[in-house]
């Protein structure tokens, strides 16, 4: 069986792909989820959406939540976040309800067990320690 061209679909991962490998190692998505909690009508679960978010500040574009969805064409959407997921599953009425959530939920808090979680994860030795959500 033969392959043409047109049959042939690009998607860009670039460095994003190495992000979305590190929030997956650190179990990132599942903290999330476990903290705000899922519905079984969600298409993206809020720590996918999280994902996203950390995938698109760090996608070097800088752009209205409006808009976040049109970073995510081109890019190998389903390989970063999930099977099924697409673009316009990122719209800002789902970005915002997650927004509302983490805050709701204690941004402070939810950064702490994060970044305790992914120090022991990745056996990062602490003999003190400093957290500073502020920068």
């Amino acid at each position: 069986m033969s392959v043409s061209a047109s049959q042939i679909k690009v998607q860009d991962i670039d460095h994003l792909g190495i992000v979305a490998g590190i929030i997956d190692e650190m179990g990132l998505v599942e903290q999330i989820n476990q903290l705000l909690g899922t519905h079984p009508q969600e298409i993206i679960s809020a720590g996918k959406v999280v994902k996203a978010m950390i995938i698109n500040g760090l996608g070097f574009i800088s752009a209205p939540l409006y808009l976040f969805e049109k970073f995510f064409e081109g890019i190998a959407t389903e390989h970063l976040l999930g099977e099924g997921i697409q673009p316009e599953h990122l719209n800002d009425d789902r970005l915002g309800r997650v927004l509302d959530k983490l805050y709701d939920a204690g941004l402070t808090e939810i950064f702490i067990r994060v970044a305790l979680s992914a120090a022991g994860r990745f056996g990062v030795k602490m003999d003190s320690l400093h957290l500073d959500s502020s920068s």
